[in-house]
């Protein structure tokens, strides 16, 4: 069976990453590509590097355009994704929604207002099947049953992943998490902005949404809540550098009792040794984004500053794909009863 695919927002850089991901699996068929201010252009204007999809042309994004598909994707900015969803389910259409935006993200109403503001909408099914949970299903088991999903955002992925095994098994402590994120500009959009300009980021690293005011905070320790059942102090800086894609997060907690980098390293490599889109470095090895570049993979290294009694974890994505297209397709094989892992790489593209 082939399942038909529509992606809304199919012009900007995860819509664009989304269908070529699918576009090279035999499951899925992109047969709708909607965007808004680039409807009825050639998608090869827009992403000349889709070949699959040279021929076709961006459609206006409507319930009408996107209803009749198997799936629908929606990878729009967040107060515009969980409307249309919205109206989409309203106008009978059963279609699998996978949402590449925040909407649908966030358990409580109070962090949607602080960290995002406009009306509130009722979570989706978290997009993380490696995601441990301390209690009820595992994140596969929802995902395996649902309908709807939301995928997680690019910065959450890195951090959630990179400590939850630890906070789950005791190993930190919860009340004082950092991390520090180098991320490339494609996880700002590809909307026109001057600060995004080459001319500004070529050879210049910036802070941004410095002071606990990015927005996958709340996303965070929601998932450290599901992990462990215990709440986190987490302070996140991201920081713009020039490269295209990528993340690399330095992510670091103080131990809670006496570990050595050992032991540390051993419950990281049993937590993720089923997992096939996770790598543990060995001992002394920490991850560049050029490693993972193009593929599904998240690279995760380990430390221990004895000086301090912390642990530092120095996790590797590529923000367009396990960040989120790979992350929304390795969701949709679960929800559709495909192979997990089918139509996603774990090798990058080097050099």
């Amino acid at each position: 069976m082939t399942f038909r695919v529509a992606i809304a927002g199919a012009s900007g850089y995860a819509g664009g990453e989304l269908s070529r991901l699918l576009s090279a699996h035999p499951g899925y068929e992109v047969t709708t590509l909607a965007a808004h201010t680039t409807a009825g252009q050639p998608v090869s204007a827009i992403h000349p590097h889709l070949a699959s999809v040279a021929d076709a042309t961006f459609v206006e994004t409507s319930v009408d355009t996107l209803k009749g598909h198997d799936v629908v994707a929606l990878a729009l900015p967040h107060g515009e994704s969980g409307a249309l969803g919205d109206a989409l389910r309203a106008s009978g259409d059963q279609a699998l929604i996978v949402d590449l935006g925040a909407d649908r993200r966030l358990h409580s109403p109070s962090d949607w207002d602080q960290f995002y503001g406009g009306k509130f909408l009722a979570p989706f099914t978290y997009g993380m099947p490696e995601l441990v949970r301390a209690q009820g299903p595992t994140s596969r088991e929802l995902l395996s049953e649902t309908r709807a999903i939301a995928v997680p955002g690019c910065n959450a992925t890195a951090v959630t992943l990179a400590l939850a095994p630890l906070l789950a098994g005791g190993v930190i402590q919860a009340d004082d998490i950092s991390a520090v994120l180098a991320v490339g500009s494609s996880g700002a959009g590809r909307s026109l902005r001057s600060d995004l300009l080459a001319a500004e980021v070529t050879g210049s690293a910036r802070p941004y949404a410095v002071g606990g005011i990015h927005r996958h905070l709340p996303e965070i320790r929601q998932n450290f809540a599901a992990a462990s059942g215990v709440d986190t102090s987490v302070s996140m800086t991201p920081v713009l550098v020039p490269m295209s894609r990528g993340i690399l997060a330095t992510c670091s907690a103080p131990l809670a009792g006496s570990y050595d980098v050992g032991q540390v390293h051993s419950v990281l490599m049993d937590a993720y040794a089923s997992e096939p889109f996770i790598r543990v470095y060995d001992q002394g090895s920490f991850p560049a984004t050029g490693d993972v570049r193009g593929s599904n993979t998240l690279a995760l290294g380990v430390s221990v500053d004895a000086a301090v009694n912390r642990v530092i974890v120095v996790a590797a994505l590529d923000n367009l794909v396990k960040g989120t297209a790979g992350a929304a397709l390795q969701s949709v094989n679960l929800a559709l009863g495909l192979e997990e892992s089918s139509g996603l790489t774990t090798d990058g593209v080097a050099p």
